[in-house]
């Protein structure tokens, strides 16, 4: 395929491009800027595309690739900027500024239903929402990574049931 064919087609394909940055971002700014940067990609990576295969889906691949790096490069860059005295907001406990009677009501009951699982199932719940990876729950208690999962999914079953007015 020539370097024109390629560039024909490829500008062919604007319109499907288009709503598809446009699905994966929810912005049409931010969907023009990721469609660009698939142009460029494109077209800078011309000698890696093979001639048998399928351009759009090449293209698409470029496309959803492109817009995770940005997705993960963004998260990993927000910074919050303090410029109170003393850094107030940044040394603040995020967990006191939401709670209400009504959320501090709702979070006793929880609790409680917690407290009421069988230990079997507790345990493994607890040390998950304390930040726990499975693997880790598995070493600690000494057993399988997959019994712990299903533990936990009967632990949230159980809550769910026990608490069904709240919901």
């Amino acid at each position: 395929m020539t370097t024109e064919e390629f560039n024909n087609q490829l500008l062919g394909f604007h319109d499907k491009l288009n709503y598809y940055a446009i699905r994966l971002t929810a912005n049409k700014d931010n969907a023009r800027d990721l469609l660009q940067e698939t142009y460029l990609r494109a077209f800078s990576c011309k000698e890696q595309f093979a001639n048998e295969t399928n351009l759009i889906a090449w293209t698409f691949t470029i496309m959803r690739n492109t817009f995770i790096n940005n997705y993960r490069k963004a998260s990993q860059k927000r910074v919050i900027f303090d410029s109170t005295k003393d850094l107030f907001f940044l040394n603040q406990n995020k967990d006191i500024l939401n709670i209400t009677p009504d959320s501090e009501f709702r979070t006793k009951e929880i609790n409680k239903a917690i407290e009421t699982l069988e230990d079997v199932y507790k345990v493994p719940f607890r040390l998950y929402t304390q930040g726990y990876k499975y693997r880790e729950i598995a070493q600690m208690l000494g057993i399988k990574e997959g019994t712990v999962k299903s533990r936990i999914f009967f632990a949230r079953k159980k809550l769910s049931e026990k608490l069904e007015d709240y919901y």
